[in-house]
C-alpha cells in the first residue's frame, strides 16, 4: 500500500481515459452522497423533535377521570367521580416504579373568558396548580426570580410564576414583573418568577408563553377546589416504562373509587412513553430507508466500476500475460487489481463524502440565519463519525466486490493467450 511504484501505475492506468473514470467514479461520488444526505435529514428531524420537546420527560403519563360506562357495585352507568389528594399518596406508597406522582388543577385558558387582571390590562391564561416537581417533568428556563417550592405549597402562599407571553400582554415595556401582583379570579397573587417555555409539544409555542404556575394547595383553598385533583402527570424510573405500570395504576385507582375493573373509559389518559416510542420507531425506519436508497444508489456506482476494471483488464490483457510469463502469480495481478477498483471507489466516496459535508454546513449555517429559526422543525442536521467510519467500510467493501469479477477475469487467461493479443 506504501509502494510508489504500485501507486504510480495505479494512477496510470486510472488516467488512460480520465473522462470515462470520472463518469464511473461519479456513480460512487453520488451514492455516498446521497447516503450522508438522507441520513443527516433524518437526525435533524429527530433533533427538531427533541427541540420541541424541550427536555419533556419522556417516560409520563398523564392521566384523568371520566363518566363510568359500565354499573358497578349498585352505582349507575355514567356516574362522574374526581381523583383527590389522598389518591396521590396512596400511588407513591402502593405503586412500585414511580418517581413522581404530581397532582394538577387548571383554570381559564386563553379561548376562554378573561380571567387575570393587572391594573386595567386583562387576560384569558391557563392557570396550574401544580407541585415543585412539575418542573423537572416539564422543564422550563425560569429567566428571573424562582418556580414554586415546598414552602409555598406547605403554607398555601399566594404566589405565581408567570411566562413571557404575560409580562408582554399585562406589563409596559420594560416593567419589572417580579414583585408585583396580580389578580386571578379576584384573588391577589404575588409574581415570584418568569419563565420561558422550552416545549411546544401538544400546543402553540405562543400560548405556551401565557400560562400561569400556582402552588396546587392553595389553588384548592383559593378557588374552592376542596381535595379535588383534576389530573395527574405520573412519571416512572428510567428503568420501568409507564406503559409497563399504567395498568397497575389503573386498576389501583379504580378499586378506591368503586369502579368496575373493566371499565375502560372511566379513566382517561396519554401515554407520552407510547408515543415517543412510535416517534423512535418512525426515525428507524427513515434511516432504514435511507441506508437502503443510499445502498442502491451506490450498488449502480459499484456496477459502473466492475465495467471499467473489466474494461481496463481487457485493455492490460497483454500486459497482464507478460506479468505471468515473467513469473507473477495469480494473487499478485488479483490485488493488483483489487487495490486499483479500491482506490477508485475510495478517492470518489471521499469526494463524495467531504462534498455532503460541504452541503450541510451550507445548510446548518442558512438554517442558524433563518427568521424564527426555533419555528423550523429541522435542527442541525449532520451525520456522527459512526457513520463516516460505516461509509469507508462500504467504499472498502464495494472497492472490493467491485475488483473481484475483474480480477477473476484477468487471471483466467492464459499467459501465452495473452501474449497474442493485439
Amino acid at each position: 500500500m506504501f509502494s510508489r511504484d504500485k501507486w504510480n501505475e495505479i494512477i496510470e492506468a486510472l488516467s488512460a481515459n480520465p473522462f470515462r473514470t470520472l463518469i464511473t467514479a461519479f456513480g460512487v461520488f453520488w451514492g455516498i452522497f446521497i447516503l450522508v444526505i438522507l441520513l443527516s435529514a433524518s437526525q435533524g428531524l429527530q433533533n427538531g423533535i427533541k427541540r420541541q420537546m424541550g427536555g419533556l420527560s419522556t417516560n409520563t403519563m398523564f392521566m384523568w377521570t371520566q363518566a363510568t360506562s359500565k354499573p358497578y357495585k349498585g352505582l349507575p352507568q355514567g356516574r362522574n367521580f374526581n381523583f383527590k389528594n389522598p389518591d396521590v399518596d396512596a400511588l407513591k406508597r402502593d405503586i412500585d416504579g414511580l418517581l413522581y406522582v404530581s397532582p394538577r388543577n387548571q383554570l381559564g385558558g386563553f379561548r376562554g373568558s378573561n380571567n387575570v387582571v393587572r391594573g386595567t390590562k386583562t387576560g384569558a391564561y391557563n392557570v396550574y396548580g401544580d407541585y415543585p416537581e412539575f418542573i423537572l417533568q416539564q422543564p422550563m428556563n425560569i429567566l428571573k426570580g424562582r418556580f414554586i417550592n415546598y414552602g409555598d405549597i406547605a403554607n398555601n402562599r399566594k404566589v405565581t410564576v408567570i411566562g413571557e407571553g404575560v409580562i408582554r400582554e399585562l406589563y409596559a415595556p420594560g416593567e419589572e414583573a417580579l414583585g408585583t401582583y396580580i389578580k386571578v379570579q379576584g384573588v391577589n397573587f404575588l409574581v415570584v418568577g418568569v419563565y420561558k417555555s422550552i416545549s411546544n409539544m401538544g400546543g402553540d409555542a405562543e400560548e405556551s408563553q401565557k400560562q400561569l404556575y400556582i402552588p396546587f394547595t392553595t389553588f384548592q383553598q383559593a378557588f374552592n377546589y376542596g381535595d379535588i385533583v383534576g389530573w395527574m402527570t405520573i412519571t416512572a424510573q428510567d428503568d420501568k416504562p409507564i406503559t409497563d405500570l399504567k395498568e397497575d395504576i389503573f386498576k389501583f385507582l379504580k378499586n378506591r373509587h368503586t369502579v368496575d375493573p373493566t371499565d375502560e373509559r372511566a379513566i382517561g389518559h396519554f401515554d407520552l412513553y407510547q408515543e415517543f416510542k412510535k416517534i423512535n420507531g418512525l426515525f428507524s425506519i427513515l434511516t432504514a430507508v435511507s441506508y437502503l436508497v443510499g445502498g442502491l444508489i451506490l450498488f449502480s456506482g459499484v456496477i459502473g466500476i466492475i465495467n471499467i476494471m473489466l474494461i481496463i483488464v481487457k485493455e492490460r490483457t497483454q500486459e497482464i500475460g507478460i506479468r505471468r510469463a515473467l513469473g507473477a502469480t495469480p494473487a499478485v495481478i488479483i490485488k493488483q487489481i483489487l487495490t486499483e477498483s479500491v482506490a477508485l471507489s475510495l478517492i470518489a466516496g471521499m469526494a463524495g463524502i467531504i462534498f455532503a459535508s460541504v452541503v450541510l454546513w451550507l445548510i446548518n449555517f442558512g438554517l442558524e440565519q433563518a427568521p424564527n429559526s426555533d419555528q423550523i422543525p429541522i435542527v442541525n442536521p449532520s451525520v456522527n463519525l459512526g457513520v463516516v467510519v460505516i461509509a469507508l467500510l462500504i467504499l472498502v467493501v464495494s472497492g472490493l466486490l467491485a475488483g473481484l469479477i475483474p480480477a477473476i477475469t484477468a487471471i483466467r487467461v492464459k499467459p501465452i493467450d495473452a501474449l497474442r493479443t493485439e
